[in-house]
């Protein structure tokens, strides 16, 4: 779906210009349109590549082979040309800094951004999305309201001074509700967004598809703590820089980053999952 790559590019390409924002408290000077533009086309190639197979191709939206083929090339391809064009710079002691920002950010942005795209193209991929948005988003919610009223022990005080362990335990606890909620109505939810027009029916999880609860838990409770981590370290990388939000692109909710740390984890551990059992 190429309106799903568009969308992924944007927010990509919002969150790296938070993130080169950051590493100028580093004393980084990024090579910011270079990065933006990068982005841009990997994006892009990815939409053109779905527009042409949904106006006749043969093949599925970004096959997990194409994908794979088109992720490889850009992450080899990112340090050969942001070095590369390292070299024009007057100080040359700028230069690889500058390179390894830009390509920390491809591949901590953008590349997951895309396994959000080609994971909405494999089977029941509205489903699995929906899935990990919804893990994600309850326990945060959930770790932020039970870790402020009832948070006593620390995870990680010189990296975020807020975050307990008893919100740690309440977030693991609401996305495995969360996702046994889900797949146990995996095909009511299907079948309404069919109805609805909002899914086409390979998006959707029937019957059989729907897999045991057991492998659903383990795998919440691994995107949880994946989720965790992502917060933790984009919490990280504020306070190396000094500052408390990403961004002020969303009012009282600081950047794009601050909003989506915990899925730039997540999204790959689940493309790998749900690429790994197309494979089998």
């Amino acid at each position: 779906m190429p309106v799903v790559a568009v969308f992924a590019g944007l927010v990509a390409l919002v969150t790296i210009y938070e993130f080169l924002k950051l590493t100028e408290s580093y004393g980084v000077q990024p090579m910011r349109w270079p990065t933006y533009l990068f982005t841009a086309l990997f994006f892009l190639l990815l939409a053109i590549n779905g527009l042409a197979i949904s106006t006749g191709g043969e093949a599925p939206l970004l096959s997990t082979g194409i994908f794979l083929v088109t992720l490889g090339f850009a992450a080899a391809l990112a340090p050969f040309l942001f070095l590369t064009l390292a070299m024009r710079r007057q100080e040359l002691s700028s230069g690889y800094p500058a390179a390894a920002a830009s390509v920390f950010a491809f591949t901590y942005i953008a590349l997951p951004m895309a396994m959000l795209v080609q994971l909405r193209e494999q089977a029941a991929g509205a489903i699995y999305l929906l899935y990990l948005l919804l893990v994600v988003w309850s326990g945060d919610i959930f770790a932020y309201f039970v870790g402020k009223s009832l948070g006593r022990h620390l995870m990680a005080p010189r990296i975020s001074p807020k975050k307990t362990w008893e919100g740690a335990a309440a977030s693991v606890l609401a996305s495995v509700g969360v996702g046994w909620l889900l797949f146990g109505h995996a095909e009511q939810i299907s079948g309404a967004l069919l109805r609805w027009g909002l899914i086409t029916r390979p998006g959707g999880m029937y019957g059989l598809e729907i897999p045991d609860m057991g492998p659903v838990i383990l795998l919440t409770i691994v995107l949880n703590i994946a989720a965790q981590l992502g917060d933790l370290v984009e919490s990280l990388i504020k306070r190396g820089a000094g500052v408390k939000d990403s961004g002020a692109i969303l009012p009282g909710h600081g950047g794009m980053l601050d909003r989506i740390d915990a899925l730039l984890f997540a999204a790959p551990v689940l493309w790998f999952y749900t690429a790994w059992r197309v494979m089998q």
